[in-house]
C-alpha cells in the first residue's frame, strides 16, 4: 500500500505536535509508514455521553482509513461520528539515570475527523479487502468472499487522514549532565513484534502444505 507520491502533513491546531515538537513528523510518508506497518488502531469517540476507546483492525488506501465493525451497532450505522484513531509502535523501554528521564522509543500516529459510513460499491468491497489484506497480505483472493448476508452484518466507516500528526522518539536516554555518573547504567531495551510458526486448523488435513501467502509472511518472522 505504498504511495508514489509524498506529500508534508498539514497541522491543524488539534494535529499539532505540542511538547516535544522536535520528535514530530512532517513528511507524510511517515504517516504511511506507522500505519503500514501496524496491525491495530484504537478508535476513540464519545458514545452516549461518555468516552469509548475501541481496539480494531484496519486498512489504509491511500489518504484514508478504513475501519469494519458490526451493522448492529447504532453509531456504526449512523457513520458521521468525530472520531480520534490512533496506531502506536513501541520499539524500545529507555532506562535513564534519573527517574523523571525514563521514556520509551515509539512511533504514533493520530488522525481526527468525522468517520462516514461508506455504502456504495466498490469502495465498500475495496475496504473490506484493504482490512484483511492489512492483517494477512494474499487472503482475500485464496478465501471465500462474503456472502451478501455477511456483508449486511458488516458496517465499515472511512476516515479521512487530512488531520494527521506523527511523533518518534528514538535513541538513548535525554539525561541531565549532573546526572550522567558513570555507577548508574542507563540504556535502550529494544521492543520487536515477531510472527511465530503457523498453526493449522484442527481441520486442516495433517499433510496439507501451507499456502505460499501465509509462509511468505512468516518466513522472516517481521510482524506485519
Amino acid at each position: 500500500m505504498s504511495d508514489a507520491v509524498s506529500t508534508t502533513l498539514s497541522p491543524t491546531p488539534r494535529s499539532t505536535v505540542g511538547r516535544h515538537r522536535e520528535r514530530g513528523a512532517t513528511d507524510r510518508a511517515a504517516l504511511y509508514d506507522v500505519l503500514d506497518h501496524g496491525l491495530v488502531c484504537h478508535l476513540a469517540l464519545v458514545r452516549d455521553g461518555a468516552p469509548v476507546v475501541l481496539p480494531t483492525g484496519y486498512g489504509r488506501i491511500g489518504d484514508t482509513l478504513y475501519v469494519h465493525g458490526s451493522s448492529g451497532a447504532r453509531w456504526l450505522r449512523e457513520g458521521g461520528v468525530p472520531v480520534c484513531a490512533t496506531v502506536t509502535h513501541l520499539d524500545g523501554i529507555v532506562y535513564a539515570r534519573s527517574a523523571f528521564h525514563f521514556s520509551m522509543n515509539y512511533r504514533s500516529a493520530v488522525a481526527h475527523g468525522t468517520a462516514r459510513l461508506v455504502t456504495a460499491e466498490p469502495e465498500r468491497t475495496d475496504a473490506l479487502r484493504a482490512i484483511v489484506e492489512h492483517l494477512a497480505p494474499g487472503s482475500w483472493d485464496y478465501t471465500r468472499q462474503p456472502t451478501r448476508r455477511e456483508l449486511a452484518a458488516t458496517a465499515v466507516l472511512a476516515l479521512d487522514l487530512d488531520e494527521a500528526s506523527v511523533k518518534i522518539r528514538t535513541g538513548p536516554p535525554a539525561d541531565d549532565p549532573e546526572d550522567l555518573s558513570p555507577e548508574v547504567w542507563a540504556g535502550v531495551v529494544p521492543l520487536t513484534s515477531t510472527l511465530g510458526t503457523p498453526r493449522p486448523d484442527p481441520h486442516v488435513p495433517a499433510d496439507a502444505p501451507i499456502p505460499p501467502h501465509v509462509t511468505t509472511r512468516t518466513v522472516s518472522g517481521n510482524c506485519p
